[in-house]
């Protein structure tokens, strides 16, 4: 295994001082020392394509190659800027990819993951990125040259690190918030919905609970779509079955997922029908990597929901007005915005959600 410290210490040493990136489940060790050590030169990105701007921006201001780090999944949405921008063939702009590696061949994961991590190298040959797997400290030679190679050539590099590769002391820094249990929340949800109401919920927690609180008690209202990827794209999926649909249709969303493609409120306040609904659960982090930092608690959303053209916001912080809110956000005519401050916490053995064919086709039933 791979020690975090002894990592980045190594690529500072190789004059790589910022980063930026998603939090993501193999990588998320890094926050920790990112954060203690490069406060000032980490950013927290809210999706892996600004986190290669930024890096552009960091080039263009010192003439210094900056790290983007990402999972996977996201590298279809850094794929703009680095094809566009930092090319070898436009701007030629030096960066190191440090990728975590979901899904690789061999390994046991999820559908999602398993197809992405399939094409992964693909991907990073087609963009004709240069890439080491990083597998143990003794491929730190490799990782240095592969970094002065992009120093060199003015060009992108990557280095993908598989999962239980990465190994640091987990300080499990949580933010210790008042507010809903998720669980309680989704449980009232599901109890006072209508049995025709269609239910979008966002990646990870949020529909990995619906899912298991179905299952432990009996609740059979709605029908549910999980968004088992696409991280910040439920929205936009409830939108496109809202229109096309007479019955209400709810987007259950997280913080890290909204803000990650935020321009869809503008999308959803345009076109969005009187069945619209959407729900923010907010705890200010992405819990599922270690409770990085989502920086949601500086955005006003009644604003921004308003000034989008959400019809109505609500705002829920207390366990005992539940019923009370959701009985005036249900009756509500669209599109209207309900947050939800939750405080973090997951219910215990959380299942997740299998058999995504016949997930889809129940969800599609008539």
């Amino acid at each position: 295994m791979i020690n975090v410290k002894n990592l980045f210490k190594f690529i500072e040493k190789n004059k790589i001082n910022f980063f930026s990136g998603v939090p993501d489940s193999i990588l998320k060790n890094t926050k920790d020392y990112l954060e203690r050590k490069n406060k000032q030169n980490h950013i927290i990105a809210a999706n892996e394509g600004s986190a290669v701007s930024s890096c552009i921006g960091y080039f263009l201001a010192t003439s210094k190659i900056g790290c983007a780090y990402m999972q996977n999944s996201g590298l279809a949405n850094a794929i703009n800027p680095l094809i566009s921008i930092a090319h070898e063939k436009v701007y030629s702009i030096p960066l190191l990819l440090l990728i975590g590696w979901r899904g690789a061949p061999g390994d046991k994961d999820e559908p999602q993951h398993l197809v992405k991590g399939s094409i992964t190298t693909k991907i990073l040959k087609l963009l004709k990125i240069k890439y080491l797997i990083l597998e143990s400290e003794k491929d730190f030679k490799k990782l240095g040259e592969l970094i002065k190679f992009s120093r060199k050539n003015n060009s992108i590099v990557a280095c993908l690190i598989k999962k239980n590769i990465l190994n640091s002391k987990n300080n499990n820094n949580k933010n210790k918030l008042s507010g809903i249990s998720r669980e309680n929340f989704l449980k009232s949800l599901l109890t006072n919905i209508n049995n025709s109401t269609n239910l979008i919920s966002t990646t990870g927690y949020t529909s990995r609970e619906l899912y298991q609180l179905r299952k432990k008690y009996y609740l059979k209202k709605g029908k549910d779509f999980y968004m088992v990827g696409g991280m910040g794209h439920s929205s936009m999926v409830a939108l496109g079955v809202s229109l096309h649909s007479s019955k209400d249709t709810i987007c259950l969303d997280g913080d890290g997922s909204m803000i990650m493609h935020m321009g869809s409120i503008a999308n959803i306040g345009t076109y969005a029908k009187k069945n619209y609904k959407h729900i923010l659960l907010n705890n200010f982090s992405h819990e599922s990597v270690e409770g990085q930092k989502t920086f949601s608690e500086n955005l006003n959303f009644e604003k921004i929901s308003s000034g989008a053209g959400y019809k109505k916001y609500f705002y829920l912080d207390k366990e005992k007005n539940i019923k009370k809110i959701l009985k005036k956000f249900l009756i509500c005519l669209g599109p209207c915005f309900l947050e939800v401050k939750i405080k973090q916490g997951v219910m215990k053995n959380l299942l997740r959600p299998n058999d995504l064919i016949k997930i889809k086709k129940n969800f599609m039933k008539r």
